[in-house]
């Protein structure tokens, strides 16, 4: 479908009087970028629309409307939106965590489009690239591939926009937006191609933009699970950077983790070929892809997970207010030491806690609740001891996932969204010896930072993996739970104050590393500025996972901020250096 030529010319002036050109000349150890001679041309452009099934979209910051006509309609929707992840998905310009929307200077200016048009400050593009394609078939990407290899295009990978590094974006770049590409199949017996057939499963096929709700709901119609992230409105990606990045889930530890699901991916390459990837076809790609992060290797355009058979689930809810600071200590040290326990049972859950409060929800997949009662009883009875009056603690049973997502869980005063805020994190991993036998110096060491959440998302089936088995870092097999802790700036800081907020998340980080072996963090989940992210991210795969990455990708096509390879680029991911 070829836009018109008044539409593209109108679109385009609109969304580059919001974008700073870049100064200087591309040359051949650059990619070209907005505002420099080799960015194509109009008809440049015309001639790729001619080949694609939607017109070109040029992504706008979202908060625009408010700054042209505070009153309209446009200007309500997205006050109204701001916090909702689904909304913000379907906008090519959004992402889930406003701080990447902005850019800095390195002379410390800002260019940004904040939500409180009342700070006095223009909406400018900040980092959201001016034009790109979206893409509603592989022969879309294939044709935006070839396109922006063509021409030594920055290149953005962008599905729904959910990310804690900034991978899905990118100041000047093109935008390859997969967001729309919605299919889903099932599959009774699905056996990856090039196999001898023997190994069949009970499969779904998802497409690049599929999101949790929407394979949730494609898996029970089936009467089946899917292991899959857990967000506030189900909006994170399916099939794109949670599976490439590790896909931690809450039933993790009863069937793995996201890569230990995966039969086979579909990928673009680099050079515009469309592939089969999986065990027996392409099988060292698909080492690295379950594992290597999103935006590295080649933009998937869809996934086959097994699937698994429902089953009854009890869910153990605690909310807890500590008397004390010593009674944290005692109530978090038998929190944590429970977590082998509970990882060998398979179970799994988020929390949060500081030197006040306690609050979890965990899931035993599959445990009747006089063995949930058994496990989780005694630490609940301890909470009773150390806990103020109206504190909770409950078992719940469900007959299968579906009847849980339907049911409410009280947030307790949790925040009520890291969508449409600024949060940056920083993860480690704990392991399972840890939680059991130091579980006491670890209690004090994360009390003595103001917040920190475990998510319990490893343990149990994970464990059971080989490490060299995919891409992913070998430290997730002697895994149980991630912690992390966070800081956000408010809207409209400076880069100093920003910067001093970052720094806070560094020394939290080293205090972090006092708990850890070998500074193992969940790369989908971390922070921008790691000490050493190749050793954090990925181990001991590092090397392995670069010579893979420079097979199927030799000229650096696709590089995101602390990828495999972004050693080798400047800051903004432009110019080797």
């Amino acid at each position: 479908m070829k836009s018109s030529w008044a539409a593209t010319l109108i679109s385009t002036i609109l969304c580059l009087s919001f974008t700073s050109p870049v100064e200087g000349n591309n040359n051949n150890n650059c990619k070209c970028v907005y505002g420099q001679p080799c960015w194509p041309s109009t008809q440049a452009f015309d001639a790729l629309a001619s080949q694609l099934s939607q017109p070109l979209i040029q992504p706008l910051p979202p908060a625009l409307p408010c700054y042209n006509d505070p009153s309209g309609a446009e200007c309500t929707e997205f006050q109204a939106n701001t916090h909702n992840g689904t909304w913000r998905a379907n906008v090519p310009g959004a992402l889930q965590n406003l701080f990447f929307e902005e850019y800095i200077f390195p002379n410390d200016t800002i260019s940004a489009c904040y939500v409180n048009t009342t700070l006095g400050i223009p909406c400018e593009q900040g980092t959201i690239p001016p034009i790109g394609v979206d893409a509603r078939s592989p022969e879309d990407v294939q044709a935006a591939v070839r396109f922006a290899k063509e021409h030594n295009l920055k290149v953005v990978v962008h599905n729904t926009g959910h990310d804690y590094l900034g991978r899905s974006t990118g100041r000047n770049a093109f935008m390859i937006w997969t967001h729309w590409m919605k299919d889903i199949e099932f599959h009774e017996a699905f056996a990856p191609e090039g196999g001898d057939g023997s190994d069949q499963y009970e499969a779904l096929t998802l497409g690049a933009g599929v999101q949790w709700i929407e394979a949730y709901a494609a898996a029970g119609a089936h009467e089946r699970i899917i292991v899959g992230g857990i967000s506030q409105d189900g909006s994170v990606g399916a099939a794109g950077g949670w599976v490439l990045g590790g896909g931690h889930s809450a039933f993790a530890g009863k069937y793995g983790l996201g890569v230990d699901n995966v039969l086979q991916f579909t990928v673009v390459k680099a050079d515009g070929s469309h592939v089969i990837v999986n065990a027996h076809t392409n099988p060292t790609l698909f080492w690295a892809l379950r594992g290597g992060g999103g935006g590295t290797f080649g933009i998937v355009t869809s996934v086959t997970y097994k699937l698994h058979p429902l089953v009854p689930i009890s869910v153990a809810l605690a909310s807890v207010n500590f008397t004390s600071p010593d009674n944290a200590q005692r109530g978090i040290t038998e929190y944590i030491r429970l977590h082998a326990t509970l990882s060998d049972n398979e179970w799994g859950g988020y929390s949060f806690f500081n030197n006040y409060t306690l609050f979890f929800v965990y899931l035993g997949p599959n445990v009747s609740l006089p063995d949930a009662n058994a496990t989780i009883g005694p630490l609940f009875n301890l909470l009773h001891e150390v806990g103020d009056t109206g504190l909770i603690t409950e078992l719940v049973p469900f007959n299968s996932f579906g009847d849980l997502a339907n049911f409410t869980i009280p947030q307790a005063g949790a925040q009520d969204s890291q969508v449409g805020n600024r949060p940056e994190i920083s993860s480690r991993l704990l392991s399972r010896d840890t939680a059991l036998n130091k579980a006491e110096e670890t209690a004090r060491t994360l009390l003595s930072l103001d917040f920190v959440a475990i998510n319990f998302i490893a343990g149990g089936a994970v464990l059971r993996v080989h490490p060299e088995s995919t891409g992913l870092n070998p430290a997730w097999r002697n895994t149980v739970a991630q912690v992390y802790v966070a800081e956000s700036h408010e809207e409209g800081a400076s880069a100093e104050t920003i910067r001093a907020t970052q720094q806070r998340l560094v020394e939290n980080t080293a205090i972090l590393d006092t708990i850890t072996t070998d500074s193992a963090a969940y790369l989908n989940e971390a922070y921008l500025y790691e000490v050493d992210f190749k050793k954090s991210f990925w181990g001991t795969h590092y090397d392995r996972l670069k010579q893979i990455k420079y097979e199927v990708d030799p000229t650096g096509l696709f590089v995101v901020p602390r990828g495999v390879s972004s050693e080798d680029w400047d800051r903004d991911l432009v110019c080797r250096v």
